[in-house]
C-alpha cells in the first residue's frame, strides 16, 4: 500500500512479486547492456583515432625522421660543396715554385634569388664589373647548375668586402667567400714547366660536374695538366645558417675537403734562374741533365710568359699578343720545338757506321771542301776542305763530306736504328704535355708520304739535315746515353707528398760495343780540348774537370751555290728569321759523366761561336753548384760541391 501525502491511501493493483521483480530486473539488465556498447563503441573509436594518430607519429618521427629533421635543417641551413686546396710544387731544394694564396670573392645563389640579373645589376653598382667578367658570368649562367654558386667577382680587396657587408640586406643570395688561387713566385722563370691552370671550360663541366665549383681551376700547360688529377685533390663543404628569407646570417660548419697532392721536382730553381740570365734576350732553350739518372736539373726556354695572366681567364688583347709574337713565347722549346740537328747529329752517324761495321775508327775519307753525287754539288762547311781524315778528326773537325761519304756507305736505316736507340728521334717519357717526337726519316716513311727516296737524302741525313728532326730535350738524352753508355730516361717529377716518385725501369746498357762508344767519345773531346777543334771557346776553366762536346750549325734556308762559292757569303747578313740555329751538345766531366747539356739558339748562326761558349757556361754553373747533391733538407744552403776536388 501506497500513502499520498496527505495521509490518503493510493490505489494500487497488485500483481505477482514474480512478475514485478522481472520487469525490474529487465530494466536493470537492458539499460546496463545499452550503457556497455556505447562504451565499446566510444572506446573503439578513440582506439582507432589514437592508433591513427600514433602511426603517423611512428611515420613521422622513425621511418620519415630522418628525411624530415634534414628537412627542417635545410629551412634554417644552406650547405655546398667547396673546392678543395690545389697541391704544391716545390723545386728539388724544397723551394715552393707554384703554391696558393687567399682569395675572396662574391658569389651568389641562384636558387636564393627570384631576379638574378637584378641582383647582379645591384651587384656592379656597388663593386665593378668590367666587361669581361659580365662575358664570364653570362657564359656561367647558361650551363652553371642554380644549386651551384656563381662567382661574380674574384680577388677583393677589404675595403670591397667590407661595402659588400653593409649592403647585404639588398643582396639576396650574395655571399663573401674565402679560397685559394695559384701563386707562381717566379713567373715566366719556370712556367713552361710548371706550366699555368687556368678556369674549367664547358667540356671540363661536362666531364666532371666538380668543376662547376667556385674557385676550381684545371691545369692547362706543365706538370699542372699532366699531373692535374694528382694535384686537384678532393672537394670540401661548408653550412651556412639562412633567415626565413634565405639570407645568409653565418656560417656554421666547414670542412676543407683534401688539399692535392704536393710534388716535389728534380729542378733546381737557382740554377734555372742561371741559366736565364745566362741566355738573356736571345731565343733558345737548354737542358741540364744529370747522366746517371735522367733527372732534369734545368729546363729553359725563352722567351717565357707570366703564368698568372692565366688565373682569372686571359683576355683577348693579352691572348692575341702572345700569339702575334714571332718569338712563341708560349711554346716550350726545350720539349717541343723541331730542329735540325745539324753536326751534333754527327756522332749518332758515327755509331751507326761503326756498329754495322761499315767503317773503322782508321777509316780514311777525303774532302776537297766538296762531295759531287748525282750531278749534284754537296758542300763541307769549309770551302778549303779538310783533306784526308780519319773518324776523330772528322769530330774534331766537325767535317761535312766524311759524314756524307759516312752516310752513304752505312744506309740509312743503319742510321735511323742508331738514332732511335740514342733518343733523337725518339718519344720521351718525361712528365710535360705537349712533348713532340723528333723524326729520322727511312725510304719506307717517305714512300707512305708519296716522296721518293733518292741518295741525296741520305747525304744530307748524314749531317743531321734534310728531315731529321729532334728537340734539345732529346739531345740531352742522347749525350747523357752517349757519355755513359746506358738507357737514360729523362724525367721531372721526384717526389709525390714526400714519397718518391714511381721508379722508372733501371736504364739497361746500349747495344752498341764499348769500343764505339769510346772512339764517339774521344772525338767529342778534342772538338774542345785538342787543337784546331771547332768549339775551343767551350774548354772549362775548372782546375781538373775536361768536357767533350758536339758543335752544330742548322741551316733553314738554302743557300745559292754561286753565292756560297763566291766567298763572300756571310749568314749574319741575313734577316734573322733565315740565320742558321746554333747548338751545342756536352757532357762532363769527361772520365766520369755526371751532367749532360744541350743549348739551342734558334738563328744564333754558328754553334761554334754562339751556342758553345753559352753551354761552357751553364755547365761550369752546374759542376760549382752540383745540384744533384742538393736535397731538400738543405734548403739550398750546401757547401760547394766536394767531387770537383777528387
Amino acid at each position: 500500500m501506497f500513502l499520498r501525502r496527505d495521509g490518503s491511501r493510493f490505489p494500487f493493483r497488485k500483481r505477482s512479486g514474480a512478475t514485478a521483480d522481472l520487469r525490474f530486473s529487465k530494466g536493470r539488465s537492458v539499460g546496463g547492456g545499452l550503457f556497455t556498447r556505447r562504451a565499446l563503441l566510444v572506446l573503439a573509436t578513440q582506439a582507432g583515432v589514437m592508433g591513427v594518430l600514433a602511426h603517423h607519429l611512428y611515420e613521422l618521427q622513425v621511418v620519415q625522421g630522418d628525411e624530415l629533421k634534414e628537412q627542417a635543417r635545410r629551412n634554417r641551413t644552406n650547405r655546398r660543396q667547396i673546392s678543395p686546396a690545389r697541391g704544391e710544387i716545390y723545386d728539388r731544394c724544397g723551394v715552393l715554385v707554384a703554391g696558393n694564396r687567399p682569395n675572396w670573392r662574391a658569389l651568389i645563389m641562384v636558387e636564393e634569388t627570384t631576379d638574378l640579373q637584378a641582383v647582379i645589376d645591384r651587384f656592379a653598382s656597388i663593386i665593378h664589373i668590367d666587361d669581361h667578367d659580365r662575358e664570364r658570368i653570362a657564359r656561367a649562367r647558361k650551363h652553371v647548375r642554380r644549386y651551384v654558386p656563381l662567382t661574380l667577382k674574384e680577388f677583393l680587396t677589404w675595403d670591397e668586402v667590407a661595402r659588400l657587408g653593409l649592403n647585404a640586406p639588398s643582396l639576396p643570395g650574395v655571399l663573401v667567400d674565402i679560397g685559394t688561387t695559384r701563386e707562381y713566385p717566379f713567373k715566366d722563370l719556370m712556367a713552361h714547366i710548371v706550366g699555368y691552370v687556368a678556369p674549367p671550360n664547358e667540356r671540363d663541366v661536362q666531364r666532371d660536374g666538380v668543376m662547376a665549383l667556385p674557385g676550381m681551376k684545371v691545369g692547362r700547360a706543365g706538370i699542372e695538366q699532366t699531373l692535374e688529377r694528382t694535384l686537384r685533390g678532393q672537394p670540401g663543404s661548408v653550412e651556412m645558417e639562412v633567415n626565413a628569407r634565405g639570407r645568409i646570417v653565418g656560417e656554421l660548419n666547414r670542412v676543407d675537403g683534401q688539399a692535392g697532392s704536393q710534388l716535389g721536382l728534380t729542378l733546381d730553381t737557382a740554377l734555372q734562374s742561371q741559366i736565364q740570365e745566362r741566355i738573356g734576350d736571345r731565343v733558345a732553350s737548354a737542358v741540364v741533365m744529370d747522366c746517371r739518372n735522367g733527372e732534369v736539373m734545368g729546363l729553359v726556354s725563352t722567351p717565357s710568359f707570366d703564368p698568372t695572366l692565366f688565373n682569372g681567364g686571359i683576355s683577348h688583347a693579352q691572348w692575341d699578343a702572345l700569339m702575334a709574337d714571332q718569338r712563341t713565347p708560349l711554346v716550350d722549346k726545350a720539349v717541343s720545338g723541331l730542329y735540325p740537328p745539324g753536326s751534333t747529329f754527327k756522332p749518332a752517324v758515327a755509331i751507326a757506321a761503326l756498329s754495322s761495321k761499315s767503317i773503322t775508327p782508321e777509316d780514311r775519307f777525303t774532302c776537297p771542301g766538296y762531295y759531287d753525287m748525282g750531278g749534284v754539288r754537296f758542300h763541307c762547311w769549309s770551302r778549303y776542305g779538310h783533306g784526308s781524315i780519319n773518324l776523330h778528326q772528322a769530330l774534331k773537325y766537325s767535317c761535312d763530306v766524311y759524314f756524307y761519304q759516312v752516310a752513304r756507305r752505312c744506309g740509312i736505316e743503319a742510321i735511323h736504328d742508331a738514332a732511335m736507340t740514342l733518343g733523337v728521334g725518339g718519344p720521351l717519357g718525361i712528365e710535360l704535355p705537349h712533348m713532340r717526337a723528333g723524326s729520322i726519316p727511312t725510304p719506307e716513311m717517305r714512300r707512305k708520304h708519296g716522296h721518293h727516296w733518292n741518295g741525296g737524302d741520305t747525304v744530307n741525313a748524314g749531317i743531321g739535315q734534310g728531315q731529321v728532326q729532334t728537340t734539345p730535350l732529346a739531345l740531352a738524352t742522347y749525350t747523357s746515353r752517349l757519355a755513359t753508355g746506358r738507357m737514360i730516361e729523362p724525367h721531372l717529377v721526384k717526389t709525390i707528398d714526400d714519397r718518391p716518385a714511381p721508379q722508372l725501369p733501371v736504364a739497361g746498357d746500349l747495344p752498341f760495343d764499348h769500343s764505339v762508344l769510346a772512339a764517339v767519345r774521344s772525338g767529342m773531346f778534342a772538338v774542345v780540348n785538342e787543337p784546331q777543334g771547332t768549339a775551343p771557346a767551350a774548354k772549362l776553366d775548372l782546375p781538373g774537370v775536361q768536357m767533350a762536346g758536339k758543335t752544330g750549325s742548322a741551316q733553314v734556308r738554302n743557300v745559292p751555290r754561286a753565292l756560297r762559292e763566291s766567298g763572300h757569303f756571310n749568314s749574319m747578313n741575313l734577316p734573322w728569321e733565315y740565320r742558321p740555329h746554333a747548338l751545342f751538345i756536352c757532357f762532363a766531366p769527361y772520365d766520369k759523366p755526371r751532367y749532360a747539356v744541350s743549348v739551342v739558339i734558334e738563328h744564333g748562326n754558328a754553334g761554334a761561336t754562339e751556342a758553345a761558349p753559352l753551354a761552357a757556361q751553364i755547365m761550369t754553373d752546374t759542376l760549382v753548384r752540383d745540384p744533384a747533391s742538393r736535397t731538400p733538407l738543405s734548403r739550398g744552403v750546401v757547401a760547394r760541391a766536394d767531387w770537383l776536388d777528387d
